[in-house]
């Protein structure tokens, strides 16, 4: 998913737009965490960019999400990029001291 969101909406109030928002980025990353993965695969692991517009964006962790969202609303932004692309993930085994 590589889309851009605006945080203000004629319709609705600025926080349930919010919500609308983390809402359907919540919806999409259950949806692919839902899907088969490959073999040798472990589970769906993702790439997350977040940023004021395409250029800007920068690589955050996916559970920071809902804090950059807050973080941009606090700015004061109208609008924000969002990229969040699912790749296979493999778990390591922690070494035990």
């Amino acid at each position: 998913m590589k889309k851009s969101f605006k945080l203000t909406d004629e319709k609705l109030a600025p926080a349930r737009q919010v919500d609308s928002i983390k809402h359907e980025l919540n919806k999409y990353i259950t949806r692919e965490r839902k899907k088969k993965v490959s073999p040798g695969s472990d589970f769906w692991d993702f790439d997350v960019q977040f940023g004021a517009d395409v250029e800007t964006a920068k690589v955050i962790h996916i559970s920071e999400i809902n804090k950059s969202i807050d973080a941009a609303v606090a700015l004061g932004n109208e609008s924000f990029y969002i990229e969040i692309l699912a790749k296979p993930g493999h778990r390591t085994v922690k070494p035990k001291n």
